[in-house]
């Protein structure tokens, strides 16, 4: 069909329209079913996941397999690698996503997990050799690296590798890594799909059957599956998603601007596209700190994505990496009028001097 995805996120997943039908997909809430039909019992299928991957398999360009939590699918996606393969990952990837792969080199399920800067293409190139999968995302979280990801896609598929892309922060709206040559595509639905901070959800998209496959086949197995109510709330999140984006992605670029200007900022990361921006902040550890407690409308608190704007300094955890300075906080820009926004950052960073 010929709709674009501001109207697809709308229309799909709906039920069929005939008289006297819900215009929205119900919540299935059944365990178990009545043998002879497609289902038979709940890990492996449910109506209400229907709906949602048929949506986000829609937008992304492939077929959806909902899950647990995000992390949940990044674990599906990584099992894609052999045992004692080899890994490419950014060295400024998502926290958690890192310390899964860590773990697994530790235990021998991965034989090595090499970390490379994703601008640096042909950095990125070199590491290839022997490589089983890349893990890329792009913008990188929290540092907001841009990857050349068809180049790199290309490059990867040369050396037969799986081409993984999380792709949380730019969402189907604003990217289809799928359509620039990676095989697989994450998402944490917890943030912008759902898009309201009240929802653990992940999602895997693939064009390729076998690859689909295989994610179902973990999914099963190791029991990452969604509740139906979770993720039926994502589907409703999920219909709002690219005014949310265009939205969001507008104050963005507004406050990026200003804040370059202040005097208490030394550095503003934003890449042009999306409503992530991360700044460096002039005083260092204790003055990120400050500025993160500073504020009354945004709120210092982990997650990205939803409605309402939050920041944080990334380094206060324990796992972040190393190449994400002290200093660094990241802010995930909501819906609020972009005014209110900046007059609050603008008080919190003016009481740093």
């Amino acid at each position: 069909m010929d709709w674009s995805p501001a109207t697809r996120v709308v229309a799909l997943g709906r039920p069929p329209r005939e008289p006297g039908a819900p215009v929205n997909v119900p919540v299935e809430l059944s365990t178990t079913f009545v043998t002879g039909g497609e289902i038979a019992y709940s890990r492996a299928g449910n109506t209400t996941w229907t709906a949602f991957e048929e949506t986000l398999g829609s937008l992304e360009g492939g077929s959806a397999l909902a899950f647990a939590s995000g992390m949940a699918a990044v674990a599906a996606a990584l099992d894609l690698a052999p045992v004692a393969g080899v890994v490419v990952v950014p060295d400024g990837a998502y926290n958690t996503t890192l310390s899964l792969l860590e773990s697994f080199q530790r235990s021998g399920r991965l034989g090595q997990v090499r970390r490379v800067d994703p601008a640096d293409t042909g950095s990125v190139r070199r590491a290839l050799d022997g490589a089983d999968l890349v893990w890329l995302e792009s913008p990188t979280n929290p540092l907001l690296v841009v990857a050349d990801l068809g180049e790199i896609a290309a490059a990867a598929r040369a050396q037969d590798a799986v081409v993984v892309c999380d792709n949380t922060f730019a969402t189907p709206i604003l990217q289809r890594p799928l359509d620039l040559g990676a095989d697989v595509v994450v998402h944490s639905a917890t943030k912008y799909l759902a898009g309201h901070s009240d929802v653990l959800l992940g999602a895997t998209v693939s064009r390729d059957p076998a690859l689909t496959e295989r994610l179902h086949t973990h999914r099963t197995l190791h029991g990452a599956v969604p509740g139906p109510h979770e993720t039926w709330l994502a589907l409703r999140g999920m219909r709002t998603l690219a005014l949310r984006v265009e939205r969001a992605q507008a104050s963005a670029r507004v406050l990026a601007e200003r804040l370059a200007a202040h005097p208490a900022v030394s550095r503003v990361r934003y890449p042009g596209l999306g409503a992530i921006v991360s700044i460096e902040v002039r005083g260092g550890t204790e003055a990120a700190d400050r500025l993160a407690g500073g504020t009354r409308l945004w709120t210092d608190a982990t997650s990205l994505g939803g409605v309402e704007s939050l920041l944080e300094r990334r380094r206060r955890h324990a796992n972040e990496p190393t190449v994400v300075p002290e200093d660094l906080v990241r802010l995930s820009v909501g819906i609020e009028d972009v005014e209110d926004l900046w007059r609050d950052l603008e008080q919190a960073l003016d009481r740093l001097g």
